[in-house]
C-alpha cells in the first residue's frame, strides 16, 4: 500500500530542485518572444483579418514575420489553413523533392500518421518514386550517429527528424543532437536539406533547431507555439528559398503567401496564443515532469526519467497492461474541464495500424498544449501524457489519479 500523500510531498520537494534549473531558459524564451513582437511593430490593426484573397493581409505578413524571428529563421509560412502537425510535415517534404529523390529518416520509423501517409499508394513518395530510408535507432534506443555517419549522404535530397519520441520510449532528440547531425550532414553534402518535425520541442530549450544547422523546422499550432488558444493551422520556417518553395505547393506557384484569408479573431488568437506560448509550455513541461516523479514512486517506468534532460513536454508512462493505459486516460478525462463525464475508449482512428485512446477533454478538439493523455493500444500499453494549462489543475488531477496505482 502506497503512502500518496508522501509521495506527493517527496515528488514536490523535487520538483521544487528541478525549477532552479529550468526557470532561466523559459526566462530567456518569454523575453525571445516579446522582443519579435516588439521588433516587427505588432499592432491591433493585425488583428483585423481579411476575406476572399486576401491580397496585402498585414496581420497575416507581420505573424510570418514574428515567427520567424522567433525560430530563426528567414522566412516562415504561418496558417490556420493547416489541418494537422502532419498536414504541415506532408506538405513541407511534399514541396521539397521531386521525382527520383531519396529522402533519410533517422531516429527510427516516423510517427505513426506520417508513417501511414508515407506508405499510402497516393502519397508522393510512391507517385514520385521516391526512395524512403529510415535509420534504425541504435542499442540504446538513440541516434545511430555512426550508421549515420557510414551513409552516403550525398545521395539524399532530404534527412528528416523527429525530434519528439512520438508513440515510442526513445529518448526524444535534444538541440545538441540536433546540431551534431547538422554538423556531419553539411561537411559532407552542404545542398541536402536538414528537415526537422519539431512538435512538442518548442520553448522548451534555449535554442531551437534553426539555430543549429536545420534548414527546415515544421510544428501543429494546437501544440506549443498556440499557447492553448489556436483552434487549427501549423507552421513552417527555414530559409526563404525553401520555405518559398513550400508556399508555392501550399496555394499555387507564382503567388505562395500573397494569399490566405483568416478572420480577425482566428489572426488574434494566433498572435495572442505564440504570446502566451512559453508560459504555456512552461506549465506543461512542470506538469510532465511532475508526473514522472509520480509515476517513478509507484514503480512504473517513465520516459523520460525524472532526471533526465527534457527537450519536449512529452511524458510517457509505460503501465505495461492494457486495462491500466486505458484507465489512467479515463481518469485524465474525468478530471478535464470539458466533457469530464465522458468515457474515452480505445478506437482505430484514421492514420493508425493500431486502436489509440485519446483523453482530451479540451477547449481545442484535441489539443496537445491542454493537459492530455493517449496511447496506442500495443505492448508496452505506455500513455503519452503532454499539456496542461496551468500546473495546478495539472498537480490535482495526478494527485487524484495516482490513487487509483
Amino acid at each position: 500500500m502506497h503512502n500518496i500523500e508522501k509521495i506527493i510531498e517527496i515528488a514536490m520537494e523535487m520538483l521544487s530542485q528541478f525549477t532552479q534549473q529550468y526557470n532561466d531558459v523559459f526566462k530567456k524564451n518569454h523575453i525571445k518572444v516579446l522582443e519579435a513582437f516588439r521588433n516587427n511593430q505588432v499592432t491591433d490593426e493585425c488583428f483585423r483579418g481579411s476575406t476572399g484573397y486576401s491580397y496585402n493581409d498585414s496581420g497575416r505578413e507581420v505573424l510570418n514575420k514574428v515567427y520567424a524571428q522567433i525560430f530563426k529563421g528567414e522566412a516562415a509560412l504561418v496558417s490556420s489553413h493547416f489541418a494537422s502537425g502532419t498536414h504541415t510535415i506532408y506538405t513541407g517534404l511534399n514541396s521539397l523533392v521531386n521525382i527520383g529523390d531519396k529522402i533519410l529518416v533517422i531516429a527510427g520509423n516516423p510517427y505513426d500518421t506520417l508513417y501511414k501517409a508515407f506508405t499510402d499508394k497516393n502519397s508522393f513518395i510512391n507517385k514520385r518514386n521516391i526512395d524512403l530510408d529510415i535509420l534504425a535507432l541504435n542499442n540504446s534506443l538513440r541516434l545511430d550517429i555512426d550508421g549515420f555517419k557510414r551513409r552516403n549522404l550525398t545521395d539524399y535530397k532530404l534527412v528528416l527528424l523527429q525530434r519528439s519520441k512520438g508513440y515510442s520510449l526513445r529518448p526524444s532528440i535534444s538541440i545538441d543532437e540536433i546540431k551534431e547531425v547538422a554538423f556531419i550532414l553539411k561537411e559532407k553534402t552542404p545542398n541536402t536539406i536538414l528537415f526537422v518535425d519539431n512538435c512538442y520541442g518548442e520553448f522548451v530549450e534555449e535554442r531551437e533547431p534553426l539555430e543549429v544547422g536545420a534548414d527546415v523546422i515544421a510544428g501543429s499550432l494546437i501544440k506549443n507555439p498556440g499557447g492553448t488558444l489556436v483552434s487549427s493551422g501549423g507552421y513552417l520556417i527555414g530559409s526563404e528559398k525553401l520555405v518559398n518553395m513550400i508556399a508555392d505547393n501550399f496555394t499555387v506557384p507564382g503567388i505562395g503567401q500573397e494569399i490566405g484569408a483568416v478572420d480577425g479573431t482566428t489572426l488574434r488568437l494566433m498572435f495572442q496564443g505564440l504570446y502566451l506560448a512559453p508560459k504555456a509550455v512552461e506549465e506543461a513541461f512542470y506538469s510532465s515532469l511532475y508526473a514522472s516523479l509520480l509515476f517513478e514512486a509507484l514503480g512504473y517506468g517513465t520516459y523520460p526519467k525524472s532526471w533526465d534532460k527534457r527537450t519536449d513536454v512529452v511524458q510517457a508512462i509505460a503501465f505495461k497492461d492494457k486495462a491500466k493505459l486505458i484507465k489512467f486516460c479515463q481518469l485524465i478525462q474525468a478530471h478535464s474541464p470539458v466533457d469530464s463525464f465522458v468515457q474515452p475508449i480505445p478506437w482505430l482512428m484514421p492514420g493508425y495500424d493500431h486502436e489509440v485512446i485519446m483523453a482530451s477533454g479540451s477547449f481545442i478538439s484535441g489539443s496537445s498544449s491542454e493537459l492530455s493523455a493517449d496511447g496506442p493500444i500495443r505492448e508496452p500499453y505506455a500513455a503519452y501524457l503532454q499539456g496542461g494549462i496551468s500546473f495546478h489543475y495539472s498537480k490535482y488531477a495526478l494527485d487524484n489519479i495516482i490513487k487509483y496505482f
